[in-house]
């Protein structure tokens, strides 16, 4: 190993900024590498400067851990020790002998191919969120839950008119409640979940004040707010012509299915919908990272380490579990990294407290996950018509028909014969919601490209990357 190792970060969010302040704090050299134009990733989304918003901090909390995020990026990159690479989508990470080459690319159209050699690579790829498709759910109007989150923070936009927010998961409270302050009416917040659920693991959650009184602040401002919170309850249909009108909602039964004679229509502009975030790992499973069936996340040990040598991974890749986790296991994968490039065994006393704290967390958040769980008898509200792939328009009763009539027993089938996944999200959207109507929950597609990739890129792949070791 060089006298000055290279490490490679993928991804500039929670978990990427404490890796790379731990790494370059320890003497290695960091590229960063990110697609946003700024960093802090979804949790700590900025306005763009043009928009010369004056109080950002309204629109976040932790607001402090922020700004020193932010000012130790600042100052580690002006003295050489980090490289920041913005609006670079990372779209394959090679293994080359005992090196990596992080193939990115660049500028407004994603065109211009940039690629990175360094010893050693750290994938905080975070996570996307997990939608189920209902009746009108393609209808202008409807868009995701942190979608509608990324145009308040990002853009300073609030979405038209009334607006309900539904699905399940605490990404929803922020969602709501973000929304209602900025000064948008938010009809109601549904949520699948049934409290005693929540009850069920009171033990667990318990444990964690500081999560308890969080909860306490979002309930206070729905209060503030004046919005209705249906609980156990479920998005059915969006109804509307050219744009959302309304939505019916319904109770649910223990079951998860809907219950008789409960629906009830709300008129609104807008639906802010998701059930849940997945953790992205595309870049990983392209590198052969092993991956855990249940969590759904890049495995790694007590150093973040995954098991191809040379690769640690952060944050939601790992499993979704929220920016305090993603800034423990960030901070456990730099020093694990930047003792290892210097060829040093880490001391885990180092990050004693980071260790402590993601024990705790992910204990926290398994009982969280637990109780936000999607309906559970979702596909019995999804007619014929009802498009699942967005991409490729495929409506459902095409992949029933690929399953009932033509055999197809698995995604990669009911794929072929129909379309679906074959579009330009490449199933990630729907890749779940096919896999039910198929017939149950099948492990995530590995796919070699992390995002689409020009034609005239791939054309040049065979030939001797020009690379820059940062």
């Amino acid at each position: 190993m060089s006298a000055d190792p290279h490490l490679a970060i993928v991804g500039a969010g929670p978990a990427g900024l404490a890796a790379a302040l731990a790494a370059a704090a320890r003497g290695v050299r960091v590229t960063l590498i990110d697609s946003a134009a700024e960093a802090g990733g979804q949790f700590y989304r900025q306005p763009a400067r043009a928009l010369g918003a004056r109080r950002p901090q309204a629109l976040h909390h932790q607001w402090r851990t922020w700004e020193r995020l932010r000012d130790g990026l600042a100052s580690h990159t002006a003295a050489g020790r980090v490289t920041h690479l913005k609006g670079h989508q990372v779209w394959c990470v090679e293994r080359e002998s005992r090196t990596f080459i992080v193939h990115a690319l660049n500028g407004p159209g994603q065109r211009d191919p940039a690629a990175i050699r360094a010893d050693a690579a750290i994938l905080a790829t975070g996570g996307y969120e997990k939608v189920l498709p209902f009746p009108g759910w393609t209808l202008p109007g409807v868009l995701t839950a942190g979608g509608a989150q990324a145009m308040l923070k990002g853009g300073l936009v609030l979405p038209g008119g009334t607006v309900v927010v539904a699905g399940t998961g605490p990404l929803l409270l922020p969602v709501a409640t973000g929304l209602a302050a900025a000064g948008a009416k938010v009809a109601a917040l549904v949520e699948s979940a049934a409290p005693r659920a929540f009850l069920r693991r009171a033990r667990t959650l318990a444990a964690h004040p500081d999560k308890l009184a969080e909860a306490a602040r979002y309930a206070t401002a729905l209060l503030a707010h004046r919005i209705p919170v249906r609980a156990h309850h479920t998005v059915v249909a969006a109804h509307g012509t050219q744009r959302l009108e309304a939505v019916t909602v319904a109770a649910l039964d223990a079951d998860g299915r809907v219950r008789p004679d409960t629906e009830r229509r709300i008129p609104c502009a807008t639906l802010a919908v998701g059930h849940g975030l997945l953790p992205n790992t595309d870049l990983a499973q392209a590198l052969g990272c092993r991956i855990d069936g249940d969590r759904g996340g890049v495995v790694v040990d007590e150093e973040q380490r995954t098991d191809v040598p040379g690769v640690w991974a952060a944050g939601e890749t790992t499993g979704i579990g929220g920016s305090a986790l993603s800034l423990a296991e960030g901070h456990i994968a730099g020093r694990s990294a930047a003792a290892r490039l210097r060829a040093t065994e880490p001391d885990p006393d180092n990050w004693a407290a980071a260790a402590r704290t993601r024990g705790r967390l992910r204990r926290f958040f398994t009982a969280l996950d637990a109780a936000y769980t999607p309906v559970a008898h979702w596909t019995e509200q999804v007619n014929g018509d009802t498009i699942v792939c967005r991409c490729e328009e495929v409506p459902a009763a095409a992949v029933r028909e690929a399953v009932d009539e033509l055999g197809a027993g698995d995604v990669r089938t009911v794929k072929l014969l129909t379309r679906a996944g074959m579009g330009w999200c490449q199933g990630r959207m729907c890749e779940r919601a096919v896999a039910a109507l198929t017939g149950g929950e099948q492990p995530p597609a590995k796919r070699p490209f992390a995002c689409p990739v020009p034609l005239s890129v791939l054309a040049r792949a065979g030939e001797p990357a020009e690379t820059t070791d940062g």
